[in-house]
């Protein structure tokens, strides 16, 4: 399978966003946490334009993105301290695609953006059911931190570049 990569335009926006939901559904959260996971969930026009957007194509399908943000400022969200810096925002992969080493080779494009870009780290918010593939790629786990769900809890890695 031939995974090419490419900077996300502002069309892909819908496809982003239901890529995101899909791979979070693939997971079987209860209902009510999509309301919640709603605004982090869809990917804007203005994320797309704001921040580090690549898309993970296979023939003519997009079948999953990456994004890194940069914080400006720390800021409280809940209970957690979110630090300044550069964040592996989003890893998104179409339920279909899982296992097929689509993550992995956006994970390698990100250490080589990062690498052009003189980022040394990113932070990551790992969801429950991730943390096996952030221990695989060699991110540091630091920590877990409450979510934006009371009683959940993620776990705070460092990835080194």
């Amino acid at each position: 399978m031939n995974i090419m990569i490419r900077p996300a335009d502002v069309v892909d926006s819908d496809i982003l966003t239901s890529i995101s939901f899909a791979a979070k559904r693939y997971w079987k959260y209860p209902e009510e946490y999509y309301g919640v996971w709603k605004d982090e969930l869809t990917i804007t026009l203005d994320y797309i334009n704001n921040n580090q957007v690549h898309v993970a194509m296979v023939e003519d399908d997009v079948v999953g993105f990456i994004s890194i943000a940069e914080l400006k400022d720390d800021f409280q969200t809940g209970e957690f301290l979110i630090r300044k810096g550069y964040w592996l925002d989003h890893i998104f992969i179409n339920p279909d695609y899982i296992g097929r080493k689509v993550g992995t080779k956006l994970i390698s494009f990100a250490k080589e953006l990062c690498r052009s870009k003189n980022i040394t780290s990113l932070h990551i918010l790992s969801d429950p059911y991730a943390k096996g593939f952030y221990d695989r790629i060699g991110a540091q786990f630091i920590e877990e931190v409450p979510s934006n769900i009371k009683g959940r809890f993620v776990s705070l890695y460092k990835f080194l570049i």
